[in-house]
């Protein structure tokens, strides 16, 4: 189940008052098929005190009406995808963990050395979202369907869902229903499905740097006494929950950092966020979305219902009514320019397994274990290329279907559809 309900439902009245924008809070529910795909069988739209429930049905009305459900959901998908996956997941919540290696780690720190090109532009590109993107009668504004409540979704998302400990890759879809727990799997956990391309690549990555964290954290802290007598971390551990994220300093689900072990979990998430998670996210937005009637980012209209002057015009020309509902122009073009940006990488991107300067440290040992590091990078190119290649994978191989390479590591400069910088630096 694709489930948008109880996210965007207190938002509806507030968002269908405004002309030009009409919103639903959705439920799609799809069937898992013995080929592996999804396959959509019912959607329900939501309104304060009543629904309505639409499938694809066996006629040409029921057809165009399985349409503009779908045209909804993927307007509320869209919107949910840049206010709470995009901004919120990846570019807000960062910000704490960067301030507070600024301010807390000196520059001869062991961590300020190892979190340094993970936070790299991540600042500059915060501020000029702030600026241009999610900013009041920015992009997000005039081009998605929330409009002027969408940082109140974001927000609220915040509030109600976001954790750092369910920010792991596993953590996150055991959370989702995606994956249950499993001692016997190589990765602790079981993907509920096996051809989930995001998932099965993720870990990929996900025990790669973990690996590398393990290997890393242990040079330096041989015991837990060590990682309690460190100031210099406890003060940045302290500042990231107290002071970055203060809404939520009383959580008790906040790990402690007391052990070797604790530090290098949370070192992991924070690794997987900015450089795994940020890439799935982004890196493929103008692939996946930027034909924007397939996938409109905001939804101007209705579904009309029978009896009413509205649904006679949807009948005497359905593919009209359609394009009425759809952004305009101006919302169109805006939007796929945006996303091309977005998913565009700069031509002096690092990415993971990458460091740019070649005495980041003196210390051999660690330069050894960052080398093998970037050779798993390699390997797991080689696996991903692998996968893509494989007939029985129909969700990233066959006729139509976008190979899935977001999490292919490496890149050249401009929009890939690939490639892991180490920071959000876009």
């Amino acid at each position: 189940m694709l489930d948008y309900h109880d996210a965007l439902l207190p938002f509806v009245d507030r968002v269908n008052v405004m002309p030009g924008r009409k919103m639903y809070a959705s439920r799609t529910i799809l069937f898992h098929t013995q080929a592996g795909s999804l396959l959509p069988l019912a959607i329900e739209l939501s309104l304060p005190g009543r629904k309505r429930v639409f499938t694809p049905g066996n006629d040409a009305s029921s057809y165009w009406l399985w349409q503009l459900a779908k045209a909804h959901v993927s307007s509320n998908d869209a919107g949910f995808h840049q206010l709470v996956n995009h901004w919120l997941r990846s570019h807000a919540v960062v910000e704490p963990y960067v301030i507070a290696t600024k301010r807390q780690l000196s520059s001869m720190h062991p961590l300020f050395t190892f979190l340094q090109p993970h936070f790299r532009y991540t600042p500059e590109i915060n501020a000029s979202a702030r600026q241009l993107l999610v900013n009041a009668d920015g992009v997000i504004e005039n081009c998605f369907t929330p409009g002027p409540v969408s940082l109140e979704i974001s927000s609220a998302a915040y509030s109600s869902l976001w954790r750092f400990d369910q920010e792991s890759l596993p953590n996150d879809l055991i959370r989702r229903g995606m994956a249950v727990e499993d001692a016997n799997e190589p990765h602790g956990i079981r993907l509920v499905l096996k051809d989930y391309p995001y998932a099965s690549d993720g870990l990929l990555l996900w025990d790669a740097i973990k690996t590398w964290v393990n290997e890393y954290v242990s040079l330096y802290y041989k015991d837990a006494k060590s990682v309690q007598d460190d100031a210099e971390l406890q003060a940045w551990w302290e500042e990231i929950r107290t002071v970055g994220h203060a809404d939520k300093k009383g959580e008790s689900w906040w790990p402690t950092i007391t052990t070797p072990e604790d530090l290098k979990g949370v070192l992991t998430t924070i690794v997987w966020v900015v450089s795994g998670f940020h890439a799935a996210v982004n890196f493929g937005q103008y692939a996946y979305g930027g034909y924007v009637p397939n996938r409109p980012c905001i939804t101007r209209r209705l579904i009309p219902e029978d009896g009413t002057d509205e649904y006679l015009q949807f009948l005497q020309d359905p593919e009209k009514f359609f394009m009425s509902m759809l952004p305009n122009v101006q919302q169109a073009t805006t939007t796929m320019s945006v996303v091309d940006t977005l998913s565009s990488h700069a031509p002096d991107e690092e990415y993971l397994g990458e460091r740019a300067r070649t005495n980041w440290t003196n210390d051999p040992a660690a330069r050894d274990a960052f080398k093998r590091f970037s050779r798993q990078m390699d390997v797991i190119e080689r696996v991903i290329a692998d996968r893509n290649r494989d007939p029985f994978l129909k969700n990233r191989a066959g006729a139509g279907v976008l190979p899935y390479e977001i999490l292919r590591p490496s890149s050249g400069p401009g929009k890939t559809s690939r490639g892991v910088p180490n920071s959000v630096s876009i």
